[in-house]
């Protein structure tokens, strides 16, 4: 018989620095220099171009509008069998299938 071979799904908890990547844009480009920064920081360390982030960590991101994002955010990172990465805010679960909206009852 052949033995199956189960791929590990890699998942990684980091503390990203995000303070020295946004001061190298104007004030009012901050956060969005942030979430690239994010981005770029995930790409390297988990070796994947495709990087998705989560709801809740992308509203942390923007929390504080778009001079002011954090100096810092600690994220979990996934990494799924066809190479995709999912960063989540570390604490939050990751939702595997969005929620579908309610539709109301006709009366």
């Amino acid at each position: 018989m052949a033995k199956k071979e189960t791929t590990a799904v890699p998942e990684r908890t980091y503390t990203v620095p995000l303070r020295k990547e946004y001061q190298k844009a104007p004030r009012w480009k901050r956060t969005s220099k942030a979430v690239i920064a994010l981005r770029q920081f995930l790409q390297r360390h988990m070796k994947s171009k495709d990087v998705r982030l989560g709801k809740e960590l992308n509203q942390e991101l923007w929390k504080h509008g778009i001079q002011n994002p954090p100096h810092h955010v600690k994220v979990t990172a996934s990494k799924n069998d066809k190479g995709t990465v999912t960063a989540n805010l570390f604490g939050t679960k990751a939702n595997e299938e969005p929620k579908k909206a309610k539709t109301p009852k006709k009366q």
